[in-house]
């Protein structure tokens, strides 16, 4: 993509609302606009970056044995009145009626939604067992949103829905979740501690919360910093094998939001060197309630000994929209963001110091050519800035690799290769150059 092309309004001053550092980058790196309290448009760079992030989950999620659908953001109440869940959720739950005065509301979440599609559809354990996610738009009618998509009202959210004959087996679907997440943050670039968490209004007696560190995190954490070195599952982990132990291992190291934090526990457990008391932002949770839904709405399925019972449900959420204002959180300077490549909206920024000049241009050009084929998607700043302008607006967007190059270094067969999160240039030949980003 060329920078004359794009759609980038860059701002110089650091919005007055923006309160943590997510919001202000991604306000003054155009990737928002706020439209309306905790709703925003997603502008391209923005967009590119979740469209990463949700690629990454889509990736995992069909690794793990889960099928996608889509179901729709408007839901009828009658669903909710069935699970008993409609008067009990709160004012965070938008009501509507439609020209018919029929009763709808904007999904905060669709445990009963795929309850419903999944009663209509399955009857036998030999159907079994099921996972089906969705990545979809939600609202919460938050009292304040706040910290920009850490805590807006319409955000995107993967949410996965598990469906198994007894308990036993909605505990393997739940320790496959669990085992998937742990490999869906790390290839962001992000360190996720799964800890002991409140179920809330979604229900049920198991459930972790996934939270990253951060100065601004919302919660309280505490924990043993051991949880940071275990193991991330490899990609040829097998989803249909016993995952207790994976689980096992990552929950026997004390870790919990200080919504269930066990003082006792916690300095009976962790020696006085492995104690951390931080902030953490929540990424993801994941849920295992039984027949909290499928029992009221009737969701049954028939046994190999011919008796009808309810299937046994949990729930996996991850945060995609969250997610991008959770990694600037973890990787940013003074300077603006630092990506990870996997997310990053482009691999490589080319700085053309000079556009109109001959020589320049055309190196420019090649190098573009060879990192798309390559397929690195670069950004050449082809604009007629002052070179002070262009550098920090590439570091403001914090693309992986900053490819410089300018008439005195074509003159003596260099460019300037900068890797963003490490600050480190290098003088090299151009073909050096390219072969280091393709690395």
């Amino acid at each position: 993509m060329r920078l004359s092309r794009y759609f980038l309004p860059l701002l110089k001053e650091t919005p007055s609302e923006a309160q943590i550092v997510s919001h202000r980058l991604m306000l003054r790196c155009g990737m928002l606009r706020q439209e309306a309290a905790g709703i925003y448009a997603w502008l391209p760079l923005g967009l590119r970056v979740l469209k990463k992030i949700e690629q990454i989950v889509r990736e995992e999620m069909d690794r793990a044995g889960a099928v996608e659908l889509l179901m729709p953001t408007l839901q009828l109440a009658d669903l909710w009145r069935e699970s008993g869940r409609y008067d009990d959720y709160g004012a965070e739950m938008l009501r509507i009626k439609d020209r018919h005065e029929r009763e709808l509301l904007y999904g905060p979440t669709n445990e009963e939604m795929v309850t419903e599609i999944f009663r209509a559809s399955v009857k036998s354990y030999k159907d079994l067992p099921k996972n089906l996610y969705h990545i979809q738009w939600k609202f919460r009618d938050e009292q304040r949103p706040r910290f920009g998509v850490m805590r807006g009202r319409e955000f995107l959210m993967k949410d996965a829905y598990s469906f198994d004959l007894d308990e036993e087996a909605g505990r393997r679907a739940y320790n496959r979740m669990f085992a998937s997440y742990l490999r869906i943050f790390s290839r962001m670039g992000l360190k996720a501690i799964p800890m002991r968490a409140e179920t809330g209004p979604i229900g049920g007696d198991l459930s972790h919360e996934f939270h990253i560190l951060a100065e601004t995190g919302e919660s309280g954490v505490f924990c043993d910093r051991r949880v940071l070195e275990l193991p991330i599952p490899p990609e040829d982990v097998d989803y249909d094998s016993d995952l207790s132990g994976i689980v096992k291992q990552w929950t026997t190291l004390y870790a919990a939001t200080e919504d269930v934090h066990d003082a006792a526990r916690y300095e009976a457990e962790v020696a006085p060197a492995d104690r951390m008391e931080a902030r953490g932002i929540e990424v993801g949770q994941v849920f295992f309630f039984g027949d909290k839904y499928s029992r009221p709405m009737k969701a049954f399925v028939t046994g190999p000994d011919g008796v009808d019972r309810p299937a046994q449900m949990g729930s996996y959420g991850v945060g995609v929209s969250r997610l991008l204002g959770a990694i600037i959180e973890a990787s940013h300077d003074d300077a603006g963001c630092i990506w990870p490549d996997a997310v990053a909206p482009f691999g490589v920024a080319i700085i053309n110091l000079r556009p109109g000049d001959a020589a320049v241009d055309e190196a420019c050009a090649g190098a573009y050519a060879a990192l798309t084929k390559a397929g690195k998607e670069p950004l050449l700043d082809d604009t007629d800035g002052r070179v002070g302008a262009k550098f920090a607006a590439m570091d403001l967007i914090g693309l992986p690799w900053q490819l410089i190059i300018g008439p005195k270094g074509l003159a003596d067969g260099v460019v300037e290769l900068k890797r963003r999160a490490t600050g480190e240039r290098q003088t090299l030949s151009l073909e050096a150059a390219l072969k280091a980003i393709c690395a």
